[in-house]
């Protein structure tokens, strides 16, 4: 490994996914935070919080796995607000949908979605881990 990521942020509603994947993720040595978020709505605050509602560089994240399947705001509902961020709290974000979807519409809509890099079915592995790292991170991994 050349150099880690920044922070990799999860955001699922299921508890022992979040333990599960946080381990899998710290295991691999491969971000200096692990930032796990319950809801859509806290993990978009977490992307718009720091000075003056920008972003603090070190918690800008280079990578999300995100589920579909959350309440109050699922997945999808969270891409159209993640949208209207600013650049900054954008920054080059992979977006990789970790679900329990087997819903074929699902993967689908995923695939056609301009802000989703892959669909992926749960549970994260070291493996997964690995093959979007080197995807998506070549110049670190």
């Amino acid at each position: 490994m050349k150099r880690k990521l920044n922070c990799i942020l999860l955001i699922d509603d299921d508890e022992p996914t979040n333990y599960l994947n946080k381990m899998i993720i710290d295991e691999a040595g491969c971000t200096e935070t692990v930032q796990v978020e319950q809801s859509a709505t806290d993990a978009l605050e977490f992307l718009q919080s720091g000075p003056e509602g920008e972003p603090e560089v070190s918690t800008t994240p280079d990578l999300i796995f995100l589920d579909i399947n959350m309440p109050a705001m699922d997945g999808w509902e969270f891409l159209d607000e993640y949208k209207k961020l600013t650049p900054d709290q954008k920054a080059r974000v992979v977006v990789v949908m970790l679900t329990t979807s087997y819903n074929p519409e699902d993967e689908v809509k995923a695939r056609n979605h301009n802000m989703i890099a892959e669909f992926r079915n749960k549970p994260l592995t070291q493996e997964m881990l690995m093959d979007v790292l080197k995807q998506y991170f070549p110049e670190k991994f």
